[in-house]
């Protein structure tokens, strides 16, 4: 079996590695023992553990999971030449990852919150000779995308990367409308949870505009709702937060 050796062992690598653990052998480094135990502990599988001090990733396949703003300093307490890096770094160019990793080649990857139950959106791009490994290693958790340019990803980070953070908002803020009108809080949560989970298969074939023609009666429910939310500037405020969200990948 094939050793995947994750660099970080926070809540991302811990995603991609639910993700990997039944086809893949993990090898994860970090700082702490104790909490490569509670990495292994949270897996639920065993584990080859290593701190990082001198680690040597000599032809290794390796996750890059830590913190964008710790690239140098922890390519510093690691040695040798990795086979492949796949960095999951917002933000963190390719040419900054070879700079300071020295691998023989470096993807980078975008996967998002449900890598951890295989449903991620994970977008890459990176040394194109790596493309067909890149999708069936991360294609074990979810679906992936080759993009032609760094600047892609970066604009998919803002999408797929930080979307689910952007979908909690209007989830939550749907289901305390309800409460606000009286159903109860418990109630409303059931609701709207079925709403995402019917609504995320639909929306894999047909288009989202005829999605809304398909459901808004004239002068019905739908299109007082609907006229409430553009109102509101809803559709304005998701263009721009994409682009917020795309500027602060370009400035990490």
């Amino acid at each position: 079996m094939k050793t995947i050796t994750f660099i970080g062992n926070g809540n991302m690598a811990l995603s991609i590695a639910k993700g990997l653990r039944d086809s893949y052998k993990i090898e994860v480094v970090g700082r702490s023992l104790e909490q490569l135990n509670k990495f292994e502990s949270e897996l639920g599988a065993v584990v080859e553990k290593a701190l990082m001090d001198n680690f040597n990733v000599d032809d290794k396949t390796v996750i890059f999971c830590v913190k964008p703003a710790n690239v140098e300093e922890v390519a510093t307490r690691i040695n040798g030449r990795a086979r492949v890096v796949y960095s999951v770094l917002a933000g963190t160019s390719l040419q900054k990852l070879k700079h300071n990793l020295n691998p023989h080649a470096v993807v980078r990857c975008m996967p998002n919150l449900c890598a951890s139950i295989c449903r991620s959106m994970t977008t890459l791009t990176g040394d194109e000779e790596f493309r067909a490994e890149a999708e069936e290693l991360l294609g074990a958790i979810g679906t992936t995308l080759w993009l032609g340019s760094e600047k892609e990803l970066n604009i998919a980070t803002a999408l797929a990367g930080s979307g689910p953070a952007y979908l909690t908002l209007i989830a939550e803020a749907l289901a305390d409308g309800a409460v606000k009108q009286g159903m109860k809080r418990a109630d409303a949560m059931t609701t709207m949870r079925g709403l995402f989970s019917g609504f995320g298969t639909l929306i894999q074939d047909i288009h989202p505009a005829l999605l809304k023609d398909a459901v808004m009666s004239p002068g019905g429910t739908t299109a007082a709702g609907y006229g409430a939310l553009e109102d509101g500037n809803v559709r304005a405020a998701c263009i721009n937060a994409i682009e917020k969200a795309y500027k602060r990948a370009t400035e990490l």
